[in-house]
């Protein structure tokens, strides 16, 4: 990997910044850490359609925060195994298992490194909601993704349309490209949980295309079998936004207009 360097850096301060994230996010309203502990799903309905029967499958969560949605996938019967970077988050993803009495499995190093901390091969390869665009490499992510899967194994994958990512933070202008360039490195004031929280931090992010994600999976041989795009989102983490049904968000003055969510299904 070219500039490992710099690359690291740039991964330590998202690590500094998804643990300072975790603290705000554990107890606010928009984990619903409580109603989760008494039995509730974090899992959207989009990916629990994709997802499907999942009984006694082996599932790698990549990018799986504190855990929430790897325990919603053990509570629904598979072996599961969480990767993070943030060692606070990952901390408290072990304890909400040992809590619950679930048996999922959570690894915290880069998930670009994950070579280095686990071995064998899984059904699914699991990622969602905000995960490709803190990764500079997504050749390198494929071939995660190609060498964890087992032989038919699919990934699932829903994640955020790159198209929000154009606009600044308060939707009235494009100030990024479409297209992967160089790193955005800004600073966050709170974050997307509660934006009044009295936390701010560094981050480096990348921008991808619809095109490099699927381009970068299939270099590596794997096969799509489904891609579908949705003018909503299930989670209301914009500004702007508005329900325009019950669960489903899109952003003020621009309804119907752009997209706000992908899903992909790719076969090994």
């Amino acid at each position: 990997m070219k500039n490992d360097n710099l690359e690291q850096s740039y991964f330590d301060i998202n690590q500094k910044l998804w643990n300072s994230k975790t603290e705000v996010h554990v107890g606010s309203d928009f984990y619903q850490m409580e109603a989760f502990k008494q039995g509730k799903t974090s899992l959207m309905p989009i990916e629990l359609g994709l997802i499907g029967d999942i009984t006694d499958l082996k599932i790698l969560h990549l990018q799986c925060h504190f855990g929430q949605d790897t325990l919603s996938l053990a509570r629904m019967g598979a072996k599961v195994t969480g990767v993070d970077l943030s060692d606070k988050a990952i901390q408290i993803a072990r304890d909400l298992n040992e809590e619950l009495g679930l048996d999922a499995q959570f690894i915290q190093c880069n998930v670009l490194e994950l070579q280095q901390h686990l071995e064998g091969q899984f059904d699914i390869i699991f990622t969602s909601y905000g995960v490709l665009g803190w990764l500079p490499n997504l050749d390198d992510w494929a071939a995660i993704v190609k060498h964890f899967l087992k032989p038919n194994g699919k990934l699932v994958l829903v994640e955020f349309h790159p198209v929000l990512w154009l606009f600044d933070d308060d939707f009235t202008h494009i100030k990024y490209s479409y297209f992967k360039g160089a790193p955005i490195i800004e600073v966050e004031q709170g974050t997307y949980s509660d934006p009044n929280a009295d936390i701010q931090n560094q981050y480096v992010e990348w921008e991808y295309s619809i095109g490099e994600v699927i381009s970068a999976l299939l270099q590596k041989g794997l096969k799509i079998e489904h891609f579908q795009e949705y003018d909503s989102s299930p989670y209301n983490c914009f500004k702007k936004a508005v329900e325009v049904t019950k669960g489903n968000w899109q952003v003020e003055g621009l309804q119907g207009k752009i997209p706000m969510v992908f899903s992909l299904i790719v076969r090994k």
